[in-house]
Order: C-alpha cells, then structure tokens, then sequence
C-alpha cells in the first residue's frame, strides 16, 4: 500500500468518527442536550441488539475467538497492573486512576473505527474485543470501586442478557428468521452513531482544571494498552491478523462509562471526567498513528 492511499484510508477511518462526534459536541453547546435517557436505551435495547445481532449470525462461531478474548482479556488486566505503581508514584488514589486506564472506549469509538479501517468483516472481531471489555468492566470495575457489589445485580443488566442469549445461540447453531433478524439488525444499527454523538456532548463538560491529571492519563492509556499486548504478542502468541486489532484495541482511550460509575460511586468523578474527556481528545493523535502501524 503506497503512502498516499494509506494517508486517505487513514482519514476516511478517523474523518467520519470525529465528524458525528463534532456534531454531538456543538449541537451541546448551542442547545444544552441531556443524554441520560438515550444513552439508557441505548445500553438497554440497542447495543445489547447489536451483540445479539452479531452473535446470532450464521458465519459467527464465539469458539473461535477465544483466544482473541484471552488477549483482549491479558490487555485490560495488564493495562492495571502497569498503571498501579505509575499512580502510586504520581500520589493519585488508585480507584481514581487505575480503573480508567483498563478500562478504554472499546464501544463509543472501538467497534466504528474498527468496522471503518478494516470493513464489515471486522464487526465481529469489534464486538467480540466489546464485549469482553465490557464484561470485565461491569464485573471487575465495579468490584474495584465497590467490593460490596452484588453480582446478581449485574447478570441482569440488558448487555449481559444478550451477550449470554448470544452465546447460547451461536453455540446452538441456531437460524434466526429473516423478519426478525431485520428488526434485531436495524435496532443494533442505531448505536454506533448514537454512541458516537453521545461521546460529543459529553465533550461539552470537560474540565481544564484537572488538565495534567487528563493529560498523563491521555499518554498512559495507550502506552500500558500497547505494552500489554506486546507482552501478551511475546509470550502466549496470536493471529498476525488479530494482532492488529489488539493494537487498536489497546491504544482506545477511556471509557465513558468510567465516569458514569465514578459518580455512582463518589470516587472523585470530576478527575475522571477529566481523564475521561481529555484521553478522548488525545486519542485524536494516538488513533491514526496506531492506523499507520496497523494498516
């Protein structure tokens, strides 16, 4: 692939996510918007169809992305172990920082980026490295900020439902008819840009006041991500395929919902939100480098 044509790939990947993500950004500023009820239905009717849209396909087999999940699962949890000492160091509380920096927006940003750079193809490898974020996040996260957390609340949570029916389904070799899977196809086809204008609203609340803490999580992030998935490249061994999408995996900044649970929880969230916003900001230099390496 000459350099020109890698160039264009690369924009016409970032272009159209920061496009929709500008939008929900100014649309906020001239017309205070408040996402909570369309960000509730988007994790409870259509990111939750999407997965099972995805998972209930008929060239989809979870079997195979196994050792994709052990990967992504090494990158989130080497991604803590590395950031531990670094907040240590720095003096910040390790629930503040160390959970944002495993923890990347694998949803908002990962799965179109991914379906963007690599095509359609590419939607279930996204999904898959979704999910099993996602999963550790609801789980382990929430375990991190609150030891008391029930773990009964969680399996009836909308994304893990699906994911399990999903699981359950492409293991049962089960067909879905045609109707109905139109239906499931078209209600997960509304998240991706509704996550997207989402993550710009809330562009809208940064606060430049914790900036150096926004800062250093925005290198971090990546960097623990990347190093992470070469131990893992090192060591255990993966697709040369897959490789790439761990990349990209592993250099997503923080996710949103890092500062939704530190509110829930009262653990700092405007340093967060700061970590959260500004690592987003960030990754609009961090994600087409991670492109030029990959592509």
């Amino acid at each position: 692939m000459d350099t020109t044509h890698l160039f264009q790939q690369i924009f016409n990947t970032v272009f159209p996510l920061f496009v929709i993500v500008l939008i929900g950004f100014f649309y906020a500023r001239v017309r205070p918007t408040d996402m909570t009820i369309a960000n509730r239905i988007n994790m409870s009717v259509f990111i939750p169809a999407l997965i099972f849209s995805v998972m209930a396909a008929k060239d989809f087999q979870i079997q195979a992305y196994l050792p994709l999940v052990a990967a992504s699962a090494f990158v989130v949890l080497g991604s803590g172990l590395i950031a531990w000492p670094i907040a240590k160091l720095l003096g910040y509380e390790f629930k503040t920082f160390v959970p944002p920096m495993m923890f990347n927006n694998s949803g908002n940003l990962g799965i179109p980026l991914m379906v963007l750079a690599f095509g359609e193809a590419a939607l279930p490898i996204a999904v898959v490295l979704f999910l099993t974020e996602n999963l550790l996040h609801f789980t382990l996260g929430t375990y991190m900020l609150n030891p008391k957390t029930r773990l009964m609340s969680l399996l009836k949570m909308p994304i893990i439902l699906s994911t399990a029916f999903g699981v359950l389904w492409s293991w049962q070799g089960w067909h879905m008819p045609q109707a109905i899977g139109t239906s499931v196809d078209m209600l997960g086809q509304i998240s991706i840009p509704l996550m997207l204008f989402a993550l710009g609203v809330r562009m809208t609340d940064v606060d430049f006041g914790q900036w150096r803490m926004g800062v250093i999580s925005g290198l971090v992030s990546p960097l623990s991500g990347v190093i992470a998935a070469y131990v893992y490249y090192w060591t255990v061994g993966i697709r040369e395929d897959w490789f790439g999408y761990l990349i990209i995996f592993a250099c997503l900044p923080p996710a949103i919902l890092n500062y939704m649970l530190a509110e829930v929880f009262q653990q700092e969230p405007q340093k967060v939100a700061a970590m959260v916003l500004l690592g987003n900001l960030m990754s609009l230099l961090c994600i087409p480098l991670a492109l030029y390496f990959v592509l």
